[in-house]
């Protein structure tokens, strides 16, 4: 194996509009920050807003500390900028994928299976979930999951008959490596659709993604549920 292919291709860093947007904050801010004072100035859910922190500690722009605190009580985890540019280097974050992907591929009995439940948990996770006593429809369902897979770096497009729901993805941001390992990839990319969905209380549900019918598109085939059908007759 040649050494291109065990590290990252090297090129411009890329962080995507809401990364990017967090990052601005952070940098405006002069001092550090905590995850809710980041969510409200950006305009995310606050696990979303955690979840690109985090990305921008692990890329080497931010780093993460405690808060010094005078008072009693458990210090908030807080979030600055680096002053310096990471240090250079190459990275294999795609070989790490590649072999963890394998590992759960060789040695789980159903890698398929556990990868969307795995990724049932981030869909979660990474959803805004709606007040109590708002109603989500299918189109503001569909609103919701397309700006996590937005976020995610999935580049969804808008969809074309709303009576039969299809979200086109026009960029895996995980292609090079769902091409050797596609049960795990994909059902990790389905089940965080499910999660989504099933979060924000979604009268749909993620029936089956299909990958790469062309070779910068999957689609992402949703059915609305039994709830939702009822719904629609009345």
């Amino acid at each position: 194996m040649s050494d291109q292919t065990l590290t990252d291709p090297a090129g411009p860093r890329v962080l995507g509009e809401s990364r990017e947007r967090v990052l601005e904050v952070l940098r405006a801010a002069g001092v550090p920050v905590g995850v809710q004072d980041v969510a409200g100035r950006v305009g995310l859910h606050p696990n979303t807003a955690r979840f690109h922190l985090d990305g921008l500690v692990e890329s080497g722009l931010a780093e993460r500390r405690a808060e010094d605190r005078t008072q009693p009580g458990r210090p908030r985890t807080v979030y600055a900028a680096r002053a310096e540019e990471p240090a250079a280097g190459r990275r294999s974050y795609r070989l790490l994928a590649e072999m963890l992907t394998g590992l759960i591929a060789d040695s789980v009995p159903e890698p398929g299976k556990a990868a969307e439940t795995a990724g049932e948990a981030w869909g979660r996770y990474l959803a805004d979930r709606p007040a109590p006593t708002h109603r989500v429809d299918a189109a503001e369902g569909i609103r919701r999951l397309s700006a996590v897979l937005a976020d995610a770096g999935f580049a969804p497009d808008a969809v074309a008959d709303p009576a039969r729901p299809v979200i086109p993805l026009r960029h895996c941001p995980f292609r090079e490596v769902a091409e050797d390992n596609r049960d795990v990839v994909c059902g990790l990319h389905l089940g965080l659709m499910r999660g989504v969905l099933s979060e924000v209380r979604a009268p749909l549900v993620a029936e089956r993604l299909e990958p790469f019918v062309e070779p910068s598109l999957c689609l992402a085939h949703l059915t609305p549920t039994a709830a939702g059908k009822r719904r629609s007759r009345r």
